[in-house]
């Protein structure tokens, strides 16, 4: 074991070494990773025509469907690799990496209005999905589309901040089912962050470690709460030839971490809010017992019961 780890440390100090030298983005590497998209966006298509809530659930039979649900209700996190085929053919995307992942959640005690509302909270993101969110803000929205500013920080092999930019779409499926789609519109590297020397990097001529991210989110109001599903695909550079057998698969795997947070942030916040407003209502309740004619005009609404108007999909 000894030998792997020493090769694997060499591996990842040549390549950290490396990628201090710019990558460029390629018309040839968008290309590929654009073909990849309108792939897995019409397996995406489909599979909502099909009347799945969830792609992680397509095609399983009902025995099956409920028993992914009870580990989902346990509190379990599924995540899970992807790839999108060419029909039976793998997309090559020369001079890049495709990072595909889908991760399934649970959270109880909360309805679809509310976990809208906290995915549309652009501002609180910082809170809300620290470390990875340094600073948010909403550029501009109609209620349905939403521009946002991200300040992201990764911290893998080694350390990168992000300023992005990306364009956010919601749809309402009926009552108890929406979606969400995010493209990256913007993402520049950013040199030496909060310090007085700070600048970004060219946009597509940076160190590679993050050219394109997508994100799809699926959720359905169900069982006492929320079943949510996160597809993410991104983009980043690929690596030296030397090395590449050995450090691609783990670069590959870095995002399965990212979306466990993510999944895990969103529920912690929801069920913080969610306890939040029991104890302001329960609150209420007790001071308009004792005072009713105060308490009408104290009791303090729900934020997040905000009714969510978007697209019929």
């Amino acid at each position: 074991m000894r030998p792997i780890s020493s090769t694997l440390c060499l591996a990842l100090s040549c390549f950290a070494t490396e990628t201090l030298e710019a990558a460029e983005l390629k018309q040839e590497t968008s290309n590929a990773f654009n073909r990849y998209i309108v792939l897995t966006e019409e397996r995406m298509a489909k599979s909502l025509r099909d009347g799945d809530s969830f792609y992680s659930m397509a095609g399983r039979p009902e025995l099956q469907r409920e028993a992914l649900r009870i580990r989902l209700r346990q509190g379990e996190i599924i995540i899970d690799q992807m790839e999108t085929l060419d029909g039976d053919r793998s997309i090559t995307v020369p001079g890049g990496l495709v990072h595909h992942w889908i991760a399934l959640g649970f959270i109880p005690g909360v309805n679809l209005n509310q976990a809208l509302a906290l995915l549309q909270d652009y501002e609180q993101y910082p809170v809300v999905y620290q470390p990875d969110v340094k600073r948010s803000k909403l550029l501009s929205t109609d209620g349905t589309h939403f521009n946002i500013y991200l300040r992201l920080y990764q911290k893998t092999i080694v350390t990168a901040v992000f300023n992005a930019e990306f364009e956010v779409t919601y749809f309402r499926v009926d009552e108890r089912r929406a979606h969400s789609r995010s493209y990256s519109k913007r993402i520049a590297e950013v040199e030496n962050p909060d310090l007085p020397k700070e600048q970004e990097r060219p946009v597509g001529n940076d160190r590679g470690f993050l050219w394109r991210l997508y994100s799809y989110w699926r959720l359905e109001e169900r069982d006492g709460g929320i079943y949510v599903e996160l597809e993410s695909v991104g983009l980043s550079r690929s690596v030296p030839v030397f090395f590449a057998w050995l450090v691609n698969p783990l670069l590959k795997s870095l995002p399965k971490s990212y979306l466990s947070r993510v999944l895990n942030s969103t529920r912690t916040a929801l069920t913080k809010r969610q306890l939040t407003y029991r104890f302001d209502d329960e609150a209420a309740d007790c001071f308009e017992t004792r005072c009713p004619g105060l308490a009408l005009k104290q009791r303090r609404r729900v934020p997040c019961e905000r009714h969510f108007l978007g697209p019929i999909s």
